[in-house]
């Protein structure tokens, strides 16, 4: 497949799934094979949406490089080409990444999304030969995650003008500004001008609607593996240009479920999964909990989340 029809399967809101555990801590395949198939049933499906597995807020750098490889194969043989599937490929070195990225390939994922090697503590230019090799070395789908929060796991602009320029298998890059830059005029925008070759995913807090406007394919969300019809309208919105009420229905989820995460004091324990666990559990699809150290949310917790899911109007 090349950059073209990837571009053209990489779009919508992205659902950034969780990994299912049993009791003892052990990748449920069977479950996650179910909620494949009711994640496809809900709308996720080609050309509205984009699974994506084994990523952090799937729990996918905690897994055991068999389970990582198991988990793909599971949520691939599931799909069956009803819906593009992603993986995740994280904070490794070039060796490691192109050894992953073949088997992904092998096993019929789509595309990966890619972190730099930040725990090597990487420069731009190291950055860049890693891309590059990457995109070289296994003929899939790369959507770059710059990581600000990691030295040397942010690419520059600059950075992402070169990549793309001298690698094919780039496709798509997951953008966030960094963090001075947010509020400098022009900074969030200055990535579009790459658009005719990649596809932008918006993640960061401009959201989905600003990103849209700015010429963005796709967005990072909480809730769109949760109940899926929610986001997809949205984007259905965006797509139609009818950004002040896709804006009522985004910021209205957003910014409670914001309010109740602060005055539930959820910040006990960490964890990127203990969330999304929660949501699901509260929509009558549990996953199971996360592995230790993090803690599982409460039932009382679930329960209150149930309660301002039904204020949203959804079925639970």
């Amino acid at each position: 497949m090349n950059r073209e029809e990837m571009r053209e399967l990489l779009i919508g809101p992205f659902a950034t799934v969780p990994t299912a555990f049993d009791e003892n801590y052990r990748v449920d395949y069977g479950r996650m094979h179910e909620l494949t198939e009711w994640w496809i049933e809900m709308g996720l499906v080609n050309g509205k949406s984009v699974i994506k597995v084994a990523a952090a807020m799937g729990e996918g750098p905690q897994l055991r490089d068999s389970e990582w490889l198991t988990l793909l194969h599971t949520v691939v043989r599931a799909a069956k080409g009803r819906v593009p599937v992603m993986g995740a490929i994280s904070y490794k070195d070039t060796v490691r990444a192109i050894e992953d990225a073949k088997i992904a390939q092998d096993l019929g994922v789509i595309a990966n999304q890619v972190t730099t090697p930040a725990l090597n503590g990487p420069t731009e230019e190291d950055n860049i030969r890693f891309f590059q090799d990457l995109s070289a070395g296994a003929d899939i789908g790369i959507m770059i995650y710059n990581t600000h929060g990691m030295a040397g796991g942010a690419v520059s602009v600059d950075g992402f003008r070169e990549i793309v320029k001298t690698s094919e298998n780039v496709v798509a890059i997951k953008w966030s500004p960094a963090p001075e830059d947010r509020q400098v005029p022009g900074k969030f925008e200055e990535i579009f001008e790459l658009d005719d070759r990649i596809n932008v995913i918006v993640n960061c807090c401009h959201g989905p609607i600003t990103g849209h406007k700015s010429g963005g394919r796709g967005h990072i969300n909480h809730t769109a593996d949760v109940y899926p019809p929610h986001e997809l309208h949205i984007w259905e919105l965006m797509e139609k240009g009818e950004y002040d009420e896709a804006g009522k229905l985004y910021y209205g989820v957003e910014d409670a479920l914001g309010k109740w995460w602060q005055s539930r004091n959820l910040d006990n324990s960490g964890g990127q999964g203990r969330f999304k666990k929660a949501m699901m559990a509260a929509v009558g699809q549990p996953m199971g909990a996360s592995r230790p150290p993090s803690e599982p949310v409460s039932d009382d917790d679930i329960n209150s989340l149930r309660e301002l899911f039904k204020g949203f109007g959804w079925p639970v």
